[in-house]
């Protein structure tokens, strides 16, 4: 996701210089060209040597190196850089970016840096919460940097509390966020259900489906990347939550009709790719059921229609996109859906097809609009996602 992309990592002298290493191989898996500044106390906890066998780039420290290229190396790095993140960063750093000094070949670099620009601090509890600290950090937020607040826990030095540096996925997921994908859905605010429901029996049993929600969870993480505002209704699944989206926790059809309702309205793009039960049992027993020697039927009753209600109450330059899984005659089933639901967009896909089924990574879909009929090819969830959001992004405002 980060092909073409140049992300510089600075690298400043503390005990979690060490996670760096780990950020710096998980962009270089991602194709991004990794640049990396470390500090000369930095040194004292990494070395140069371990990012440049990560990268294939020289690290580069001291500002005055005669061994650079002709060129004035932190002004040429800056003007090819996509993106700063400064991870760890030490109180003596944030105080001297936040006061535009600039001694050495990190802060020169990053004074001449137009990009976006992340800093995750990282030290004593004590330091990270002293009013000067804070202050900075309030400086560089004014100035346009995203400051990623510290994990709390044990640090090095034995104090309790904040000032640990964040994971390395959790700093990955940051810089994702900002440059991973063009921002062309920001401002909007993107609804998605994804998953299965459960209807309970009794207290030990309920009535579900195969639904694993990777399709709407994909949906609400390309959203997000592409800088909408994402809400996410999820029934029970096994799925790690997506990072920087609010997700709204369902269990039942009616748990899901409800946080839908209560959120339609301020949504602009709605996606229901949930695998909501279309029927649930008629009545609930308060204790287990036992089992007999006959056989036992089990009454149930229709559940509220989520997307007939959407597209009932829709309001004006709102988009709607429904989810159809069919056995046969999908694209005819799937444009009935289409008109009933009175919706812009359903996206189908047939059990039957390798690779379009629950569970699995991949998907073949076939959109379905006003205007005709779009088959898709093979390809990840996460792409499929794309092209979906792709194609009600263009019908906004139409």
């Amino acid at each position: 996701m980060l092909k073409g992309k140049t992300i510089l990592l600075g690298v400043t002298g503390g005990i979690a210089a060490y996670k760096a290493a780990y950020l710096t191989s998980a962009l270089v898996k991602l194709h991004a060209s990794v640049e990396v500044i470390m500090t000369e106390h930095a040194t004292q906890f990494i070395t140069p040597l371990t990012f440049e066998q990560l990268t294939g780039n020289r690290c580069m420290v001291d500002t005055f190196d005669r061994n650079f290229s002709h060129q004035v190396e932190h002004i040429a790095l800056a003007d090819r850089t996509d993106l700063v993140m400064i991870a760890p960063a030490t109180a003596n750093v944030c105080a001297k970016l936040a006061h535009g000094l600039a001694d050495d070949m990190l802060t020169t670099t990053v004074l001449a840096c137009r990009c976006p620009k992340l800093i995750a601090p990282a030290m004593n509890t004590n330091m990270y919460e002293n009013p000067v600290t804070q202050d900075n950090l309030d400086i560089l937020a004014r100035y346009g940097w995203e400051v990623i607040a510290p994990a709390s826990g044990r640090l090095a030095c034995g104090a309790v509390g904040p000032g640990k540096l964040p994971e390395p996925d959790l700093l990955l997921q940051h810089i994702l966020r900002a440059v991973a994908l063009p921002h062309d859905l920001t401002g909007k605010k993107v609804l998605v259900t994804a998953g299965p429901t459960q209807e309970s029996l009794d207290p030990v049993r309920y009535l579900t489906n195969h639904s694993t929600g990777k399709m709407g969870y994909a949906i609400a993480k390309m959203a997000m990347l592409r800088g909408a505002e994402v809400t996410l209704i999820s029934g029970p699944t096994a799925l790690e939550k997506p990072p920087f989206v609010e997700v709204v926790d369902v269990r039942s059809a009616q748990d899901m009709f409800e946080a839908v309702a209560a959120r339609c309205e301020q949504s602009d793009l709605i996606f229901k790719a949930a695998a909501v039960a279309d029927y649930t049992p008629a009545g609930y027993s308060d204790d287990k059921i036992k089992k007999k020697d006959s056989d036992m039927s089990i009454p149930l009753k229709r559940t509220q229609d989520i997307l007939k209600y959407l597209g009932e109450h829709r309001r004006e330059g709102q988009v709607i996109c429904g989810f159809s899984m069919e056995t046969r005659d999908m694209v005819e089933n799937s444009r009935a859906k289409l008109a009933k639901k009175k919706v812009d967009m359903i996206c189908a896909n047939n059990l039957k097809v390798a690779g379009a089924g629950f569970g699995v990574d991949t998907n073949v879909l076939t959109v379905i609009t006003a205007g005709g009929v779009e088959e898709l090819p093979l390809m990840s969830k996460e792409k499929a996602a794309g092209r979906i959001l792709d194609r009600a992004a263009g019908m906004l405002g139409k």
